[in-house]
């Protein structure tokens, strides 16, 4: 709502603004209650930050836009490989108060990104979106309603609400768009395992006698495997071969998948060759799914509703992504082992990743046919092209009068001899 009335460059700026204050003001916190409400604040300015960087790439580019998500995805790989060991040196010549000051200061630079979002027109631009047959009131709703007392007005309030839904959470592409329906069950039903290894692996790593610095060290190059594999990722599916094609839902599903399996190589050993091994191919996977994720949404839904579309996408999977990581440490204290968390993150995973492909693959195998169908009615047969004529033997004097009686007489011929 906030993109489509003020547009990119403000929103990110007020994201940026918050997620700095609330990341800042951590450092006053006394008990681990202040720190659940500052943390809300840099969530919420994250919330802000990130929806519309997502949805100006996807105004600014079109034949180029595969590579620009990719391309502008290597920011969260950059982020990866170095905050661990950022987080480490800052906590141990800061203190953990510094190091949240440090990082407020940091995220403050969110606001000079949204400063250099030119701002589009109103013609293509997110700020006034086609929305032709969305409207804040319907007009089906007649002014004297609002004067029939209170019965009126909560009618009045719940027509509103239901349309500002329709248009800013896009509700309604739930029920009417089955290919977006089915990529927000799948990536909802995805992330409730997709993070989870990334909170778990320092643990994990830490608890079978490995030191803190080495596991740390595994972070970064997962981070290092997605700076490198993103820009290539970026270039590859950039090809023109590529282009108009519904091929990318086909390799994020096998991403998808690939990122699930990996998990399970954590259940061979702990030990750091098995564990890099595992960082490699998880951040291979995760490379290649993190530069198709938004550009399959894209090509799900029309840019008009995209902003809507994401913002809906991101309140699902949020709920998972939020219940992901205690229910695993809910498994951790109740069996004491930490493979059992990479093995269930392993069925998760895939298991979306499956009903992705075979989901998107169904709709496919679906619009295909009613395709054919459809073009097979519009094709005329060479009988409708080239009807049979009806001969009829006719004197004279009824050719002038047959001939007034419409229709009939064009696929008549009237045979006055012989």
């Amino acid at each position: 709502m906030l993109v489509e009335r003020f547009g990119c460059r403000v929103t990110v700026m007020v994201g940026g603004l918050l997620s700095g204050l609330g990341m800042a003001v951590s450092a006053l916190a006394r008990t681990i209650t202040d720190i659940y409400v500052t943390s809300g604040i840099t969530g919420l300015g994250f919330c802000l930050s990130f929806q519309p960087s997502v949805t100006i790439m996807g105004h600014y580019f079109e034949r180029r836009r595969v590579f620009a998500n990719a391309l502008s995805s290597t920011g969260t790989a950059l982020g990866l490989s170095t905050l661990p060991l950022i987080a480490n040196i800052l906590l141990s010549w800061f203190g953990w108060r510094g190091s949240f000051l440090i990082l407020g200061g940091v995220l403050l630079n969110c606001c000079v990104c949204g400063a250099v979002m030119r701002p589009l027109g109103p013609a293509s631009g997110p700020n006034k979106p086609k929305h032709s047959q969305v409207l804040d009131k319907p007009n089906n709703i007649p002014l004297q309603q609002e004067r029939k007392g209170l019965t009126g007005h909560v009618k009045t309030v719940l027509c509103d609400f239901l349309a500002f839904l329709h248009r800013h959470l896009a509700f309604d592409l739930l029920v009417s768009n089955a290919r977006y329906r089915a990529f927000a069950v799948g990536v909802t039903w995805m992330m409730l395992g997709c993070v989870v290894p990334l909170v778990y692996l320092v643990p994990y790593a830490t608890h079978n006698n490995m030191g803190i610095g080495r596991a740390a060290f595994l972070m970064s190059i997962m981070g290092l495997v997605n700076v490198a594999v993103r820009p290539v990722a970026a270039l590859v599916l950039g090809l023109p071969r590529f282009r108009g094609s519904s091929s990318f839902v086909y390799v994020f599903a096998c991403a998808v998948i690939l990122n699930g399996l990996s998990n399970c190589i954590c259940g061979v050993s702990a030990s750091f060759k098995v564990l890099l091994l595992y960082v490699v191919v998880f951040g291979l996977s995760m490379s290649v799914a993190g530069s198709l994720l938004f550009t399959v949404l894209m090509d799900t839904v029309e840019m008009s509703r995209f902003p809507s579309a994401l913002g809906l996408l991101c309140m699902l999977e949020s709920g998972t992504l939020l219940i992901g990581p205690p229910l695993a440490g809910m498994l951790v204290d109740s069996t004491g082992q930490y493979t059992y968390v990479f093995y269930a993150c392993s069925v998760c995973v895939s298991s979306a990743g499956f009903f992705l492909m075979v989901s998107f693959y169904f709709l496919d195998c679906k619009r295909e046919a009613e395709k054919k169908k459809k073009n097979k009615k519009s094709m005329k047969t060479p009988s409708d092209l080239y009807q049979k004529p009806v001969i009829t033997l006719a004197n004279d004097d009824q050719c002038g009068h047959v001939a007034s009686k419409g229709r009939k007489s064009e696929n008549t011929v009237y045979v006055t001899s012989v």
